[in-house]
């Protein structure tokens, strides 16, 4: 049996490629500026860590106590473990944290910290998501998930259609599917397709960082507040679950108004699995930005409300986005292709709110 050539882009548009990337570096070498993390980015480093951290320390040494003031102490550590995901752990996890390489490697290791794992998030989103941005049996991020229906080649079910209505409860299950079962799953698909290889892993060293990781995770937001505190399991359990729910909610509402929302596109490749664009000019016509114009919605979420700028410039720390913005923005304009933006991060929740009901009608034609 013949094997499957690998998906490709065409190498059409190449002026544009040049030309972004030409005034991009010229940003920064006229202004002497690092593409790496700053003094902006270890100051929020420390901030996110101790959002996290000084909750749970406070209620394992007993200065909190009571329900009231220990759902509070949840809900913060929840707000701490997603900016953590979002301002830390992404950017070093894409290498554009700092230039050391070991930096990167530690602050990645932060996932593990919160209870996923670095090295399948690395292959599922830098690899799949960014290399393969909404298309159909590529990017993971919109493959078929249950009973959402993400994008209009995945098979449509009956229950899809109140999936606009249902996705929001089911988005702060994010976290807890990547501590339960997601992360064990997917390092033995990566292994089994041979994406793991190709990363020149060490299958073997990422399974035992996987397990023991994971069992550090347990023992020091379950069995240590078990241990230090009059909590008991299900106390407990309730309040790792719930810290759980917000983060996953906060990191699933940012990530998915910026693809899977009104005006992005689902390209397919051709009878030779080429993608008809070039890859930069697909992350324009996949990617979305929304709410540009907060700073301090920008400041929490790891500038992630600038995706374009992400997409095209993964190794370019998150602080720098609004920076060059407006460079890519006025070079797409140039060459005469879409930039596309929603003017607020709710403008943004609502087009994502119209796909999912969109994607959930029943085909009329082809896929059902």
């Amino acid at each position: 049996m013949e094997k499957e050539k690998a998906l490709t882009f065409t190498n059409t548009q190449r002026d544009f490629v040049t030309t972004l990337n030409s005034r991009v570096n010229e940003y920064f070498k006229s202004n002497n500026i690092e593409r790496h993390g700053n003094r902006e980015m270890y100051i929020k480093t420390v901030f996110m860590f101790t959002l996290y951290f000084a909750p749970y320390v406070l209620l394992l040494t007993g200065v909190i106590s009571g329900i009231a003031f220990s759902l509070i102490a949840v809900l913060v550590m929840g707000l701490g473990l997603a900016g953590v995901g979002l301002s830390v752990m992404h950017d070093a996890n894409h290498g554009a944290y700092s230039r050391k390489t070991w930096i990167n490697s530690v602050m990645g290791y932060s996932l593990n910290l919160v209870g996923a794992n670095a090295f399948n998030w690395k292959i599922q989103h830098n690899v799949l998501h960014h290399s393969y941005t909404n298309v159909h049996d590529h990017d993971e991020d919109i493959s078929p998930r249950g009973v959402l229906r993400l994008s209009p080649s995945s098979p449509w079910k009956r229950a899809y259609r109140y999936q606009h209505i249902y996705a929001w409860f089911l988005y702060g299950l994010m976290t807890i599917a990547w501590l339960g079962y997601k992360d064990f799953v997917r390092i033995v698909r990566y292994h089994r397709s041979g994406l793991a290889a190709k990363q020149k892993a060490n299958i073997v060293r990422e399974r035992i960082i996987l397990i023991t990781s994971k069992l550090a995770y347990i023992g020091y937001i379950f069995v240590l507040p078990l241990i230090f505190t009059s909590l008991v399991w299900w106390q407990v359990l309730i309040g790792v679950l719930l810290m759980h729910y917000i983060a996953g909610f906060i990191l699933a509402i940012i990530f998915q108004p910026a693809h899977v929302v009104e005006g992005t596109e689902f390209p397919l490749p051709d009878a030779t699995n080429t993608i008809e664009t070039n890859w930069a000019v697909h992350q324009l016509l996949t990617t979305t930005n929304f709410g540009n114009k907060s700073r301090w919605f920008s400041w929490y979420i790891g500038g992630l409300n600038f995706q374009i700028e992400h997409h095209l410039f993964p190794n370019i720390c998150h602080v720098h986005y609004r920076n060059i913005a407006g460079i890519v923005r006025k070079t797409a304009h140039d060459f005469e292709l879409p930039y596309k933006s929603f003017n607020t991060f709710v403008g943004a929740l609502h087009g994502h709110m119209r796909l999912l009901k969109e994607l959930g009608k029943r085909p009329a034609h082809g896929i059902a």
